[in-house]
C-alpha cells in the first residue's frame, strides 16, 4: 500500500535517501525550477509537494518509517493513514517524467465538484475531482487523499467525467 508521510520543512531529499537506505520503496516527485540568486541563475530539483513523500510499505515497515529522522508522521484522512491507490502513484510518476508539462501545486481547499479522469495526453489515467477552470486550457484537479490540488495545462477534450457509481 502507498501511504503519505509528512516531513519536516526542507528535509524531503534527506528522508528519501534515508528510506532508500532502509530498503523502503518510496517516491519523492521532484521538478526542476529555475532559481535566481543575486549573482546567478541555477536549475534546481525541488519537491513537487513540499513536506510530503510517498512510501510503499508493508504493515511491518509502518513503524520503521516513523523512526526515520525528519519524519513527522503519516498523513491521515478520515481517521486512518491516507492510502493512495497504485494507479494514482503511477499517473503521478508518469506526469513527472514529462518535461513539457508545467505543473503547479496548491494546497488551498476548493469546493467539491465532478469526478474526472484525464483520457489522453501525458497525464492519461490521472483521476480526481475537478475543482476549477482557469481559462480554456487550465484545469484544477484535486487528489483528495493528500488534500492537494494540481493545476495542469490540458485541453477540454483530454478530460472525461467519471460516471457516478453508487
Amino acid at each position: 500500500m502507498w501511504l503519505v508521510v509528512y516531513i519536516r520543512s526542507r528535509a524531503e531529499k534527506k528522508v528519501y535517501e534515508e528510506l532508500i537506505s532502509k530498503n523502503i520503496e518510496c517516491f519523492l516527485p521532484l521538478q526542476k525550477k529555475l532559481r535566481q540568486w543575486k549573482d546567478r541563475k541555477k536549475w534546481v530539483e525541488m519537491p513537487l509537494l513540499p513536506g510530503y513523500c510517498f512510501v510503499h510499505i508493508t504493515r511491518k515497515e509502518y513503524d520503521l518509517v516513523l523512526q526515520s529522522r525528519h519524519v513527522v508522521g503519516y498523513v491521515f484522512f478520515e481517521g486512518k493513514a491516507a492510502v493512495i491507490p497504485n494507479e494514482q502513484i503511477t499517473a503521478l510518476q508518469q506526469m513527472m517524467e514529462q518535461f513539457d508539462v508545467e505543473v503547479e501545486v496548491s494546497s488551498r481547499n476548493f469546493a467539491k465538484g465532478k469526478k474526472i479522469e484525464i483520457i489522453s495526453g501525458p497525464l492519461m489515467g490521472l483521476r480526481g475531482t475537478l475543482t476549477g477552470v482557469r481559462g480554456k486550457n487550465r484545469f484544477l484537479v484535486r487528489i483528495v487523499q493528500i488534500d492537494t490540488t494540481f493545476s495542469v495545462e490540458i485541453t477540454a477534450d483530454q478530460l472525461s467525467y467519471i460516471p457516478f457509481s453508487g
